[in-house]
């Protein structure tokens, strides 16, 4: 199968990450608040929005409480989040995803070893 072919895989590194949203009220407010940020892309559709970012994408949850107008938090975010890609990380005020672990190696205790080529 060459590169070219419907369904043919590519697995170059795209440095994207990103997030499936549901497309309720709660989804499109948060949607909106990372349309305001720089290298985010953000795509409704029926019935999901999708928001994806380069390199890494950072959900400010004191930025999405103002917003939205109550308070917001990770139970929130998981509520409205059905999928995403890239590493997630949450943390008390904030969610995070990077395109690569390494990236993101400091949150998750990902121990980066060295690999010797033979």
């Amino acid at each position: 199968m060459t590169d070219d072919q419907f369904g043919a895989a590519d697995r170059s590194f795209s440095n994207m990450c990103g997030v499936t949203l549901m497309n309720n009220q709660i989804g499109y407010i948060v949607a909106d608040v990372m349309r305001q940020k720089e290298n985010v892309t953000v795509s409704e559709f029926p019935s999901m929005i999708r928001v994806d970012g380069v390199g890494k994408l950072e959900f400010d949850f004191a930025e999405i409480t103002d917003a939205v107008g109550a308070d917001f938090d990770v139970s929130d975010f998981e509520e409205i989040m059905s999928t995403h890609y890239g590493r997630m990380v949450h943390l008390d005020d904030r969610t995070m995803l990077f395109s690569s672990p390494e990236e993101a190696a400091e949150y998750i205790d990902f121990d980066l070893k060295v690999v010797e080529q033979v």
